[in-house]
């Protein structure tokens, strides 16, 4: 795979490229978006080649027989990260954040409490505002540079009301891979204050070295009565475009009442989605994935060390996920000043920290799923933004 072709996605209705000058006001012809998290590779050649094939066949009837989709989930569940999962236990829904919203829907009350580890993807408490339920904002510890749960604090904030944690894991926006402990401290959490725990964990392929992604049900397998897992090829081989999520369900019970909603709701899966799900969850998806963590590895290096060169900025140590979580409250500017140097006079597009809730003032994330010329990039225009502080 040739992860440094540059596809010109301008103009191809790319939220990410396409509508950074609406939302940032960085011109699309001159500006570089750092901010959605959507890479800038062309997915496996396995995904692609079935996507041509229903071309080719020109019939887009309903989809019929999932039982080869549900064989791969199991397949890549049980090969890359030594979980086994029930068939049974698999739903579809359209993407992730739709997933949360369901979860939210079908376990939760309105004026109910949700727990967030905060900041944390911003998806998830605009979900809960709307969905008339009551943030509850749980702020992560910084130790030495990166988050550590702080769940001593935690449990004082619980007044009974919470009905629900979600879980990011892999951690967005700080790149944590939480270890076993942690997870395993999360879930004696839930169970301390009768949570039900939502563990969105779309991020568990994008692991750099060194490094071990562990499934909730395998730190804490006796708390599945109370778990929810999401999980998603789309992150993973770039096909957020295909809006196909899943919900994994252990408990029969919880399982009923999700599935409850989702007939309610009449909302089942789209056929592109689904096929191509199926193709990325694959031994070639795999070779792909392991060549793409190779490619990020050498991108995050270079974008780290072009970042904590400049005087008062530190990126957060990446464990996973391709998002560079960057700290510039050492600069001692304000967040209009930051923003100022970053797009107005970088030209960058990055997520403003704030928007992931407590915590996140000071910070901007930015993708660094891009080909290395961009990298190189994107360094030397915040090297140039900054000069005055070097």
């Amino acid at each position: 795979m040739n992860f440094d072709e540059a596809i010109d996605r301008i103009g191809t209705h790319s939220v990410k490229w396409d509508m950074m000058e609406t939302l940032y006001d960085v011109p699309k012809g001159q500006g570089l978006p750092m901010w959605v998290a959507d890479m800038d590779f062309r997915p496996p050649a396995a995904v692609q080649a079935e996507v041509e094939a229903m071309a080719a066949h020109g019939v887009y009837g309903y989809f019929g027989d999932d039982r080869p989709y549900l064989e791969a989930i199991r397949w890549w569940m049980r090969t890359r990260h030594g979980w086994e999962v029930d068939a049974d236990a698999i739903f579809t829904t359209h993407g992730l954040v739709n997933g949360t919203g369901l979860c939210i829907d079908a376990f939760t009350q309105p004026g109910d409490g949700v727990v967030l580890m905060t900041p944390v993807y911003h998806a998830f408490a605009r979900v809960i505002k709307t969905a008339g339920r009551k943030v509850v904002s749980c702020p992560l510890a910084q130790v030495d540079g990166r988050y550590v749960m702080d769940i001593d604090a935690w449990d004082a904030q619980m007044t009974g009301a919470e009905r629900m944690l979600i879980l990011c894991s892999p951690h967005n926006p700080g790149g944590r891979v939480w270890t076993a402990e942690e997870l395993r401290a999360v879930a004696d959490f839930c169970v301390r204050h009768d949570l039900i725990l939502v563990s969105d964990e779309i991020h568990h392929d994008l692991v750099f070295p060194g490094q071990r992604h562990v499934p909730m049900p395998l730190a804490a397998p006796d708390i599945v009565d109370r778990l929810v897992m999401m999980t998603a090829t789309t992150k993973t081989f770039n096909i957020a475009g295909s809006h196909t999520g899943n919900v994994i369900i252990p408990d029969p019970t919880l399982r009923a009442r999700f599935a409850g909603r989702l007939a309610a709701l009449g909302i089942s899966p789209n056929s592109f989605g689904l096929r191509m799900a199926t193709a990325a969850y694959s031994p070639e998806g795999a070779a792909w994935l392991d060549e793409l963590m190779a490619y990020l590895d050498e991108n995050r290096r270079m974008f780290d060390a072009a970042v904590n060169a400049i005087p008062g900025v530190r990126s957060m140590p990446l464990e996973a996920t391709y998002l560079s979580w960057v700290d510039f409250s050492g600069t001692g500017m304000t967040q209009d000043e930051i923003l100022t140097r970053v797009e107005k006079q970088g030209g960058i597009a990055a997520s403003h920290g704030i928007t992931f809730g407590e915590g996140g003032e000071h910070f901007l994330r930015f993708n660094i799923a891009t080909t290395r010329a961009n990298i190189e990039n994107a360094a030397q225009r915040l090297r140039d933004a900054f000069a005055d502080l070097q």
